[in-house]
This record gives structure tokens, sequence and C-alpha cells, in this order.
């Protein structure tokens, strides 16, 4: 659900440009031409490090050129970058792409897109405010008997809903689950169709704001740290080690722009308003005010993935009998690209 799909032409980038502020990089002789990406984007707001690598020129200066195409999840990017159509993805890792690589399949988890930092839990569990105003549903161990709206088996969803499940000491088997769209998961509320929902931004927000759900938790306090959305590489791009080192530089100093604007839960940091013009620029929703009400995604300003987590939600996959194959964590995640992009750019110094 892109906006502004945006592709930078030879002309545009051979022509230099401004100069930018940021510190420049050395590149060697084969860096120098043009390396045109296809990147897919998984309808998500925590696509906007992409976007804003884009925006600020980082990935111009970098020699790389983009094209992103939209995609309903991560899980539907695994076949054409299977087919080396895309050469980047960003989205929720599901039990579909361990399958995709015990099956051969050579994609990697690279870098976080989005992840559970203190303070910023975008996937909330929400509970119908019909069952708040009753009593139904005073804490996490009344979830038992609910009917809990999802967006579909096998993805990091899961692994919030197993997070609450496990502080109120509840099975999968004692709640009833169902699938649909997070924009659905609003309807559903207003309907009274559904008790509960683990919903992401800015559908949670929406449903809070309209009278129909009320915060339970949210995955920071159930699930800190938790993995939510990643980076992931294809086959070829991760052969090209010099391509992928130049890419996560520019992606990782688009995170840490990004990191500058958030504050107390919001996006309300020194960044923050240059942040919510390329949202609104980049993705179907065009009111900022949207942006400055819903909880933004965290994210590691290193880039690096939260592999406890990871393990955690592959578990989950694995006992819902989603797992297929043999292929673990670890044959998934190559954090050797943030590692070599954080030996030019150094680690991120908090205030």
């Amino acid at each position: 659900m892109i906006g502004k799909p945006t592709f930078i032409s030879r002309r545009e980038i051979l022509a230099g440009g401004a100069a930018l502020a940021a510190p420049s990089f050395p590149m060697p002789a084969i860096a120098q031409s043009i390396a045109e990406l296809n990147i897919g984007s998984a309808n998500s707001a925590s696509d906007v490090s992409i976007f804003l690598a884009d925006k600020k020129g980082w990935f111009k200066e970098e020699r790389i050129a983009i094209k992103v195409s939209p995609f309903n999840s991560a899980a539907n990017m695994v076949a054409p970058m299977g087919a080396g159509q895309l050469d980047v993805g960003g989205g929720s890792v599901s039990a579909g792409l361990y399958n995709a690589v015990s099956r051969g399949i050579k994609l990697r988890i690279v870098a976080d897109k989005a992840s559970s930092q203190p303070g910023y839990g975008v996937n909330k569990c929400l509970i119908a405010k019909r069952h708040i105003e009753s009593g139904r549903f005073k804490e996490l161990k009344d979830l038992k008997g609910m009917k809990i709206a999802m967006n579909g088996p096998g993805n990091s969803n899961w692994g919030s809903l197993w997070g609450a499940l496990k502080i109120a000491g509840l099975k999968y088997s004692d709640i009833e689950t169902v699938d649909m769209s997070y924009p659905d998961h609003v309807l559903a509320f207003q309907n009274n169709s559904i008790d509960a929902s683990f919903t992401t931004e800015p559908s949670g927000t929406l449903a809070i704001i309209k009278g129909f759900a009320v915060e339970a938790t949210s995955d920071d306090k159930t699930r800190p740290h938790h993995a939510i959305a990643q980076i992931l590489f294809s086959e070829k791009m991760s052969a090209n080690r010099d391509l992928g080192v130049r890419f996560m530089r520019a992606y990782l100093r688009a995170v840490r722009y990004y990191y500058g604007a958030l504050k107390d839960g919001k996006l309300a940091g020194d960044n923050a308003e240059e942040i919510i013009q390329v949202l609104t620029e980049y993705t179907p929703i065009k009111d900022p005010q949207v942006y400055r009400t819903i909880v933004p995604n965290g994210i590691d300003p290193d880039g690096k993935v939260d592999i406890p987590t990871l393990k955690e939600d592959y578990e989950v996959y694995k006992s819902q009998g989603w797992i297929e194959g043999n292929a673990t964590v670890e044959d998934v995640v190559d954090m050797s690209f943030v590692e070599a992009a954080l030996k030019d750019l150094g680690p991120y110094k908090r205030g």
C-alpha cells in the first residue's frame, strides 16, 4: 500500500544533485556503477526508513536507485525474492520464510525494521469496550473463552498473542482466533463480532479513538524488544557483498534519523515533523495528525535484530505445525552487513 513508489533515474544520479551534509564514504571502483534495486514493501509505516533513505538522498550517495513495489505481507515476497524479481524485502518474518529456506531459497534476515522498544508497543492487545464496561474483562487471564482477531497464521502477531497468554497463564486452546486484516479489526469491534484483538497501528489507535475498544496491554510490556519486522535480502543481494553494505549504510543512516523523531512514545522528537511529512507523502494515510496520534514502531538504531524473540516466535510457529522443514533462526539471520556498515558509521551514540 505504497502511496508513492519512487525510482531515481540514471540521469538524476549522474547529475550529482546538491551536496549532502552527512559524511560520505570512499567507494571502490566496482561500486561506481549504479545499482538498481527492486524493494518489496509490506504496506507498513515501518518502511519509513527505506522511504527516508530515498528522500534524503542517502541511497543516491551510495550509487543506488530504488523501485518500491507493494505487497500484502512479507510472506507474499518470498516467491519473487526467490525468483530474483525482488532484491530486498521488508516485513514480518513468517513461518513461510523458514519453510522457503528449507526448500533451498536462500533468503536472509539482515536488519531490524520494527521492534517493540520500551514505550513503543506498536502491537496492541485490545478488548471490546463493552467487556470493560460490563466487568467481563479486568486482567489478561480474562482472555479465556474470548474470540480474538488476528491477521493470519504464522507471523509475529502470534508471538504477541503468545506473550500475553504466557503472562495470563493461558494456552492457545483457551481462546478462539479469527483471521482478518487489521482495518477489519476496527469494523469487527464496531459490529460486536469479536471480543479482543492483537492489532498494529494505525488500526489499534483508530479502534480506541472511535470508542470501540480499550488497550489492555502492548507488545513492549509483554514481549520487550520483540522482533516484529525485518529487512530481508535475496540470494542475489546477499552474494553482492559491496552492494549489500552500501545499502545497509544508507538504511542505517535513515534508521537513526527516524530514531531521532521518537519521544515519549510518539513521533514528537526533533525530526518528527519531517518524518511525518515523508510518511504522508509515501503512504496512503495523508492526515499528518494520524501519525502524531499513534504509537510509532520502535527500532534498534544500530539495526540489530533481537535474536531471542525471533527464536521464541519460531517455537510458536513450530508448536502450531506451521514449520515444515528444518531451517532454524541461525540459518536465516545474517548480521554481517549491519556489522560492516557499523564499522563505517560507528555505534549509535545515545543522548
